[in-house]
């Protein structure tokens, strides 16, 4: 799976946890760190861990192991490392305070809608 398409499952999956505000952040042009950001919001720190929990038990369930975690005990802001995805959970106030998408302002930068969200908004 290419790195795009690994970026938008892991927003699917950010999804299922209610997270929200989701973005993806094309570095690729910027850095050779990582190809992508995943950044969403959660409105409590217990949000941030289940978002966190549930994208690592889903992908290591498929094989996908994170290289590597850091937030864990505050969770205010949670990195995900995936070598080529760089995954930013925050809680709401923490991503006003750090502004990460306006630090990385050249990006191009993809709003990912929830798939059952677009399901509402076109019936209705």
């Amino acid at each position: 799976m290419n790195s795009k398409t690994f970026a938008r499952k892991i927003s699917e999956i950010i999804f299922s946890k209610k997270g929200f505000n989701v973005l993806i952040l094309d570095l690729r042009e910027l850095t050779t760190f990582t190809d992508y950001f995943v950044i969403c919001s959660a409105d409590s720190d217990v949000q941030v861990k289940a978002i966190s929990d549930q994208l690592d038990n889903t992908l290591t369930e498929e094989g996908i192991r994170c290289w590597h975690k850091e937030g864990l005990k505050a969770l205010s802001w949670v990195l995900m490392d995936y070598v080529d995805v760089v995954v930013h959970i925050f809680k709401k106030d923490s991503r006003e305070f750090y502004k990460l998408e306006k630090l990385w302002g050249d990006a191009p930068v993809e709003k990912i809608v929830d798939s059952a969200e677009k399901k509402i908004l076109t019936s209705g």
